[in-house]
């Protein structure tokens, strides 16, 4: 877009509209802001390294180095090798994310030595004259120069969803975006200082997309934390007390307290996260919120923007109907989409067939979708209209009721009329105002000065007798052809088998609408609604959702409003879009996601991008979050059963008065063939199952028995084994907890398929070599007793596996 060279301000002192020089661009500040789709490296250090327990397990390991045997301190390296693996996988994401945000950010057009120029949002610097358009993301804070007919939705900042009219001198704030017109603004405040990177930093309105699994492991952590500080000050106490040997005593205390301690499910879910995202990554797939992969599984309701969505981008004019004979259709057409500094896809499509304009506007009313209708005063050529027809048409118009026909077959249809004013019932005054670019503009002889919605009276958008076009003449119908994706109706049948219900939100006209739905088996599509007939109130409006799947003529504000009836219903909502008229439903949505060729404003808010605008990736987005979302649930209920057996055999053998019945070296044995390695590939397993809402009662609902029963299994061994030594009494125990923790994990790998079957029995293989080889039952100090006690070993563990079955059962926790 290029807009008159008029006025001037000072840069540097020097007074010009033709932007920064090179030079000094080169000593400006840049407009560095931390991406939000990553942490810095210093940040991933920090959370890997320095978390609570890694300093518990820190102190223990170094008791351990210092009072017990090496074999018991394997634990610390396990610890070492969590956090080596959380780093580098969590580097693994960030440097696939980087990539991918560089590959969608959007370039700003910023005018220098008096040329404008597509630059990288981070190559933007302080008093950078910025070049604005429908759809353009304000990244940075400045001040207008120039405006013609700009208007600016301030909606993600201060919540009130009318564009605002922006004049020359006029404050613009990062975090807002362009809707209609054109314009040139000044940065004034880049990088951290612009106002959007403040709040994002305040944590204000810009938020991380809501984590149910993220919270639910905090909370875990949290609680835990607060149960191992007593119960591993009375065990301590306990082993000082009943052991003459120091070395002995600290070693069962540390045995207790490590195990009490999830390390590895910090771990895993961290895996399963950054895997997802490199996953996605390789479908061009950018997720610029970690925790919205979890968001993708517990979508239940899919809201798509039909133009760019269902349908490819861009689109074809088809033929122009007149309806008059003698008119100008040509010379409007051309002239209309010329005056346009910044066209849509319509109007490219019709400059295309129409690119040389002879007219000069003497003062234009730029397109937005609230008005849906654009239009121009031509001076002696008249006043020209280009919109909707059910909204520049009066309902009685023969011409209205042909253009609904057109529109039934699935084409776009928007009407030219001619009229002797322009909306706001009044010509453009003989004198120009005197802002910077009309009278600038006035004196070449192109004049764009601009009339807005503001200036409209209030039914001046929908209702033809306010608009005036009874006054002139429909002088031609536009039809253009819209290209359905080819990959539509195979996904839109996924989403159908995945129980995802779909609702197709367009603000073209119904019967259009309701044509394409048509062509893709959409259920419901022969039923298309008018959007200006639904109620404004939310229950009501839930009701009309409810009962039809395909809506028409849907404003932005209207989408917005969708997306929230749906969400007081209940649902989780996913909202698909393009165009800068998506934007507030994106915003509100649960997930956000949008298309690589869409609106810098849709990228902006959105929490995933499909940088190759294929409609047919989404099915890949919602089975990775699926696939994370039921594994580290599966994977959660391994680490919390191994804590709350730990937490009661603890609290049991602290108040009895007894010695711990295992050592750190026995808990690395087992927690290693039955959590950590199977944990590390039923975390990354694909799997299709339909996310559930309550993980955190429910994994509590399986962790809390299982623990229990197997605690109680260990003690029990661990008794009937007395008659013999220490080290055997521990081997029984031992032999009891594998038994039932494998248990544990052949119910939390289930469905046991082929590999799930092949992991589960090389697991028990692992431990039956581990007994098996005298190197590592001394290594781990494994001194099996008499048959009797391994026999009464595996007794107990078989009644114990019982036992858990039917509690977990009888909990509902159990996947089948």
């Amino acid at each position: 877009m290029t807009l008159p060279q008029v006025g001037g301000f000072a840069v540097d002192g020097v007074m010009s509209l033709d932007g920064l020089t090179s030079a000094q661009v080169a000593r400006a500040r840049p407009n560095v802001v931390p991406r939000r789709s990553s942490r810095s490296l210093a940040a991933i250090i920090r959370a890997n390294v320095f978390t609570l327990f890694n300093l518990v397990i820190g102190v223990l390991w170094a008791l351990i180095l210092v009072f017990g045997a090496w074999q018991d301190s394997v634990f610390g390296l396990i610890m070492v090798a969590n956090v080596l693996i959380g780093v580098v996988q969590e580097l693994r994401a960030k440097r696939t994310l980087d990539r991918l945000a560089v590959v969608g950010e959007s370039p700003v057009t910023v005018r220098r030595d008096g040329a404008d120029r597509r630059v990288p949002p981070h190559q933007v610097v302080l008093g950078d004259l910025i070049v604005l358009g429908p759809g353009d993301a304000l990244l940075v804070d400045g001040e207008m120069i120039v405006s013609a007919g700009l208007e600016v939705d301030e909606s993600l900042l201060t919540g009130e969803a009318d564009p605002v009219r922006k004049e020359p001198g006029d404050p613009v704030l990062s975090g807002s975006f362009a809707v209609a017109g054109t314009g040139v603004f000044r940065a004034t405040a880049v990088g951290t200082d612009a106002y959007a990177a403040r709040l994002a930093e305040e944590a204000s309105r810009f938020h991380l997309a809501h984590s149910e699994l993220r919270d639910g492991v905090a909370r875990f952590i949290r609680y835990i934390t607060w149960l191992v500080i007593p119960i591993g000050a009375l065990l301590t106490y306990s082993q000082l007390s009943n052991s003459a040997d120091f070395a002995t005593a600290i070693t069962g205390a540390v045995a207790g307290i490590v195990t009490m301690i999830p390390e590895g499910l910090v771990l895993t879910t961290s895996i399963a996260f950054a895997v997802g995202v490199v996953r996605l990554g390789r479908r061009r797939c950018l997720v610029q919120e970690l925790p919205a992969i979890e968001g993708l599984a517990r979508v239940d309701v899919l809201c798509l923007d039909k133009t760019g969505t269902l349908t490819a981008g861009g689109m074809t004019l088809d033929r122009v109907v007149p309806l008059r004979e003698g008119r100008p259709v040509g010379d409007a057409l051309a002239a209309l989409t010329a005056a346009d500094g910044r066209p849509n896809a319509t109007a490219r499509a019709i400059s295309d067939r129409f690119p040389s304009a002879r007219w000069r506007p003497l003062a234009t009313v730029p397109f937005s979708s609230e008005r849906k209708w654009s239009g121009a005063d031509f001076g002696p050529h008249g006043v020209w209209l280009l919109g909707a027809p059910d909204v520049l048409l009066a309902p009685s118009a023969p011409e209205r009721a042909q253009a609904a026909e057109l529109a039934a077959t699935g084409a776009r249809v928007l009407a030219l009329c001619r009229t002797n004013r322009l909306p706001d019932g009044n010509r453009p005054a003989a004198s120009p105002r005197t802002d910077p670019i009309t009278a600038d503009a006035h004196a070449a002889s192109h004049r764009t000065d601009a009339i807005t919605a503001d200036a409209l009276p209030e039914d001046a958008r929908t209702d033809p007798s306010v608009i005036g076009v009874e006054e002139g003449e429909p002088v031609a119908l536009v039809v253009l052809k819209q290209r359905v994706r080819p990959d539509a109706h195979e996904t839109l049948e996924y989403f159908e088998r995945q129980g995802v219900s779909v609702k197709i939100i367009s603000g073209d006209d119904p019967r259009s609408v309701s044509a394409i739905a048509a062509g893709l088996n959409v259920p419901g599509a022969d039923r298309a609604v008018d959007a200006r007939t639904l109620p404004d109130d939310e229950d009501a409006l839930g009701e009309a959702l409810a009962a039809a799947t395909v809506f028409g003529r849907v404003s932005p504000q209207q989408k917005r409003l969708f997306v929230t009836a749906l969400r007081k219903r209940g649902h989780t909502v996913a909202m698909t879009g393009d165009g800068v008229n998506d934007v507030l439903a994106l915003k509100e949505a649960d997930l956000g996601i949008a298309m690589g060729a869409g609106s810098p404003a849709t990228k902006a808010v959105a929490q995933v991008v499909l940088l190759d605008n294929r409609f047919a990736a989404l099915p890949h987005v919602v089975n990775e979050g699926r696939r994370v979302l039921a594994n580290i649930e599966r994977v959660s209920g391994l680490f919390l059963t191994k804590t709350f057996y730990a937490i009661v055999l603890s609290l049991m053998t602290g108040v009895a008065g007894m010695m711990f019945p295992f050592t750190p070296r026995h808990s690395t044995l087992v927690n290693a063939v039955t959590i950590g390695l199977p944990a590390l590939f039923l975390a990354l397993a694909p799997t299709l199952e339909r996310a559930r809402p309550g993980f955190v009662p429910r994994v509590l609902r399986f962790a809390v028995p299982a623990g229990v029963i197997c605690a109680f299994a260990v003690l029990l061994a661990f008794r009937a084994a007395a008659g013999g030594t220490l080290e055997e009494q521990r081997t029984a125990a031992v032999l009891a907890l594998f038994l039932t923790t494998w248990w544990v994990l052949v119910l939390v790998a289930r469905p046991l398929d082929r590999w799930r079957v092949a992991l589960v029995a090389a697991m028990a293989g692992l431990f039956a070599l581990a007994l098996a080889s005298p190197f590592v039952r001394e290594l781990f100090e494994l001194r099996p007793g008499g048959p009797h006690d391994d026999l009464i070993a595996v007794g107990v563990a078989l009644v114990a596996c019982a036992g858990i079955s039917i509690a977990v059962k009888v909990a509902g926790t159990l996947r089948t």
